[in-house]
């Protein structure tokens, strides 16, 4: 049985720290290099195909090297025969002799992983396009739009009088933005038992805090914004709804249209003018409502002028 010193064990413990210490900086390296090429492909927007492009030329270059060691040929002859073996994996046939056959049937097989690569980056591609139209991700290209920021059960009488505004022009363009999605928007719009007269509705998802969101329904050019007060409670509708107020003052174009808010407490009001100034006309529905409901029922046929003057505002010109 040997026995070891207290020297012999100190290097053998000092050996296997060194491997250990070996082995989790290859660890570590091979974590950094897969850190840097996720960062890589997720930060750079042409990332995949400049890897593909990486991967095309390190193909052909391997590949007329290696039929340059293999055939009397010369170097650019063998790059470009590489070249057409990564195009078309068929020509591959032409080839006489066991070393050329291998390296054409290998530079083949390569070329068919690489246009494999290709064609899924463009149905991908193609993917991406129809998803964001789908999901109204696309960009409004108007002028002189009516353009209505968020989502209530008072959309579709609004939709109904902004159609009747705009018969005597022929139809209008209104444009609806809200946190939904674009397909549900569409098909309860198009469930509203009302005659358009010519009125195209277009409806986008996002949200109108974000500039970039509203720079997408071309908001410097619309004629009229309109911001629609949330459900639910009051104070937190209005809060949102002078957020909105401040996204639309922030855009550097500036506006041209006015901006129409609805609010749900007569005493946010003051606060919603001080951020707009004058671009911002408020309405507090529920003391609007209240106030004509009480003057219609004290004075008949006040209704019916109330209608023609409401008719007349929304008007363009």
């Amino acid at each position: 049985m040997k026995i070891y010193g207290p020297t012999t064990q100190v290097e053998k413990l000092k050996r296997k720290s060194r491997s250990s210490d070996s082995v989790l900086e290859e660890v570590l390296l091979n974590k950094q290099l897969a850190y840097w090429v996720d960062v890589f492909l997720s930060v750079h927007p042409y990332a995949k195909p400049l890897a593909l492009l990486v991967a095309t030329l390190l193909v052909i270059c391997l590949g007329g090297l290696a039929l340059f060691g293999v055939t009397d040929d010369s170097l650019a002859d063998c790059l470009w025969l590489s070249w057409t073996f990564v195009a078309d994996s068929g020509n591959h046939a032409n080839s006489e002799g066991i070393g050329p056959r291998l390296v054409s049937v290998s530079i083949s097989f390569g070329g068919m992983l690489i246009f494999a690569m290709m064609l899924g980056l463009v149905s991908d591609a193609i993917s991406e396009k129809f998803d964001s139209l789908r999901k109204g991700r696309s960009e409004v290209v108007e002028q002189n739009h009516t353009l209505i920021l968020g989502w209530s059960d008072k959309l579709g009488s609004l939709l109904n009088q902004l159609a009747i505004a705009n018969e005597s022009l022929g139809g209008g363009i209104v444009v609806v933005m809200a946190e939904r999605d674009k397909e549900e928007m569409e098909m309860d719009i198009a469930k509203m038992e009302f005659d358009f007269k010519g009125t195209s509705v277009i409806c986008r998802s996002g949200s109108p805090l974000i500039l970039a969101d509203l720079k997408k329904v071309s908001v410097p050019k619309a004629r009229a914004i309109v911001v629609l007060a949330e459900d639910g409670n009051a104070d937190q509708s209005d809060a949102r709804a002078l957020r909105t107020v401040l996204s639309l003052t922030g855009v550097k174009e500036g506006l041209k249209g006015h901006i129409v808010v609805e609010l749900s407490d007569l005493d946010n009001e003051v606060l919603v003018k001080l951020v707009g100034g004058d671009l911002v006309q408020t309405v507090v529905a529920h003391d609007v409502i209240g106030r004509l409901m009480i003057q219609c029922a004290r004075q008949p046929g006040l209704a019916q002028v109330n209608s023609v003057l409401l008719l007349q505002a929304l008007l363009p010109g």
